[in-house]
């Protein structure tokens, strides 16, 4: 792609709605620093210095979105307390309407709680439910959503799966079939439950683990040509036109599109992969409803994925930075 096409095309980003379906969460950050070991057991102890809640998650993939100029509606369910209140404060400090956010009296909110000193990651808490939705909670959230589609126009639907129960089998499926009568596109970041729901979709983007997790099969992370084959086995049950796999910490990744395409990692200096596979779905789901074809979809969402990957913390990507790199290596 030449300068000018990858202006226009960054320029379209801002006329598109993108709809997100799938597990919202709040990210949790201590911040804090490490001057001494714990007199009770051999761990560090954080003075906390700063606390944060950033959108994570779903929500996460919907703040990419927000910051490539296109608009994000998230469809979700959250608990009905005071974590859920805090979720909806969150987004609307962030500049998100909730409209598609169902809150629930069965369900907590999940948390994700970072403890960090500087650069390093101390540990994680996860508080969290991981059932899938009730029937009635399931029945609210496709009523929403299809209210959603009756008012507006979508251009492509994201599913970002986290294993933690908004996406059931039924929620997908009806999404799916929605999304089709409607011709409009479909991207899906899974995870090992329901791998196989989302058949059919547009853009199906596993990482390396979840590919072999879903497949049952093992092999060597540089075995490019088990890879391959591996690939066409999933795009044969998928039935997807396009499958994209990221290669986790290798920081590549491989296209099937009828041809095989890689792309080989950036250098960067990486500090922290939290919140990348949102930022590269979140690309190259807003590129396919662009226009932009498969290969420099994959190419555009692979420098986005490195970007995030050098901030500290589950960031969004920098639109007129990803541009420069785009310019820099796709021109």
């Amino acid at each position: 792609m030449n300068t000018e096409q990858l202006n226009g095309l960054f320029q379209n980003f801002n006329n598109l709605t993108v709809l997100i379906v799938g597990d919202v969460m709040i990210d949790a950050y201590y911040w804090g620093k490490v001057d001494r070991i714990s007199p009770e057991a051999p761990v560090p102890v954080v003075q906390v210095q700063r606390k944060e809640n950033r959108l994570g998650g779903a929500a996460n993939v919907a703040l990419n979105v927000k910051s490539l100029g296109a608009k994000a509606i998230m469809c979700s369910v959250v608990g009905d307390g005071s974590k859920g209140d805090v979720f909806r404060k969150t987004c609307k400090e962030s500049g998100f309407s909730t409209e598609g956010i169902i809150d629930s009296t069965e369900r907590m909110t999940t948390v994700k709680t970072r403890v960090m000193s500087g650069a390093h990651h101390i540990v994680r808490i996860d508080d969290e439910i991981t059932k899938p939705l009730s029937p009635t909670d399931e029945r609210n959230l496709l009523n929403c959503i299809e209210q959603i589609f009756n008012r507006q126009k979508v251009d492509v639907v994201i599913f970002e799966d986290y294993n933690k129960g908004v996406l059931t089998e039924k929620v997908i499926t009806t999404v799916l079939g929605w999304a089709a009568a409607k011709n409009i596109p479909t991207a899906v970041d899974p995870k090992k439950d329901h791998f196989f729901s989302y058949k059919g979709c547009t853009l199906f983007k596993p990482n390396l683990k979840e590919l072999k997790e879903g497949l049952g099969v093992e092999f060597d992370k540089n075995d490019f040509d088990s890879l391959k084959k591996n690939m066409l086995e999933l795009q044969n049950k998928m039935q997807s036109k396009n499958i994209l796999v990221t290669l986790s910490e290798l920081g590549a990744m491989t296209l099937f599109e009828g041809l095989f395409y890689h792309e080989k990692a950036h250098e960067r200096e990486i500090n922290d992969v939290s919140g990348a596979g949102d930022t590269v779905i979140s690309v190259a789901a807003l590129a396919l409803a662009s226009g932009c074809n498969a290969e420099h979809s994959m190419k555009l969402a692979n420098l986005a994925g490195g970007l995030v990957c050098e901030k500290v913390g589950v960031v969004p990507v920098d639109k007129s930075r990803l541009l420069d790199e785009a310019i820099k290596y796709l021109d």
